[in-house]
């Protein structure tokens, strides 16, 4: 199996909304944002997967020293060979390799975010930068379409904690703000039971209205003439506002369930998409 056979392996079994905007792209930078794709899937698994918090740590270092060889000419993994030959072309930026790692080493350490501004500069390492990262294989004309992409990444996590909160909860971890749940009388440790306290319903909602406004925030940057080279990232936010439009409809039940859109939907809404911005 070549490098890039192995990530797009691990893109379609993932079943992301990102995987079927990827769709849309030539293959050149289909193979691109799948590489980078894979290695955020392997860094998050790291977390994910490893209980023990010092082997955590030890595989992220590994991960940070293939990063390093990925630009030096020496990896080992699939996915940082895949991705060296992308980051040389596309002249990526190592430090955001390492920030997305960084914000990875925040789940090991933090479980718990005492307000916005904390969960906000989780978000920007662990997706900012991914929306970073992915303008330059899009390509650009406009600098300010940068803006729009590291604000887009914002979003589309803010949409993750959403949807993940009961599954986060198992683990162990709540991301959603400290202070905002104090300020609508949720507890974390209800969280933790998966027990919907009184104001749940309206927290939530509170957080769905957020990361819509990042997304109009986001698409508000975007400069006309880069619309249609950022066509998979418009894609993806189609996707993904529509998974927050059926959360709201489904009562914001997301402590004891993980509300998904279908595949057969994420591919019309793609597609409907990509046709508006032809």
């Amino acid at each position: 199996m070549t490098p890039d056979e192995y990530c797009e392996q691990a893109a379609a079994k993932s079943g992301s909304s990102f995987y079927y905007s990827f769709r849309l792209l030539p293959l050149d930078r289909r193979r691109a944002i799948t590489a980078l794709y894979a290695f955020c899937r392997e860094v998050d698994d790291v977390v994910d997967e490893a209980h023990d918090p010092e082997l955590a740590r030890a595989k992220l270092g590994w991960w940070r020293g293939e990063i390093a060889a990925a630009w030096n000419g020496s990896p080992q993994h699939p996915v940082a060979r895949a991705l060296a030959p992308v980051a040389e072309r596309w002249q990526l930026p190592r430090e955001h390799f390492d920030a997305v790692i960084d914000g990875m080493e925040m789940d090991v350490t933090q479980s718990r975010y005492t307000d916005f501004a904390d969960l906000e500069r989780y978000c920007h390492r662990v997706a900012g930068v991914v929306g970073l990262l992915s303008a330059e294989i899009f390509g650009y004309r406009n600098p300010a379409t940068r803006g729009y992409a590291r604000d887009l990444g914002i979003a589309f996590q803010l949409t993750n904690i959403i949807r993940d909160v009961g599954e986060d909860a198992r683990r162990g971890r709540v991301y959603l703000p400290l202070a905002e749940l104090a300020r609508h009388g949720v507890s974390p440790s209800s969280i933790l039971r998966a027990r919907e306290e009184p104001g749940f319903r309206d927290l939530m909602a509170f957080q769905v209205e957020r990361a819509l406004g990042w997304y109009d925030r986001a698409l508000g940057q975007l400069p006309p003439e880069d619309r249609r080279a950022q066509r998979t990232g418009l894609a993806m936010a189609a996707i993904y506002r529509a998974l927050l439009d059926e959360i709201a409809r489904d009562g914001y039940r997301v402590l004891d369930r993980r509300i998904a859109l279908t595949p057969i939907r994420k591919l019309w809404i793609a597609w409907k998409s990509a046709r508006a911005t032809r």
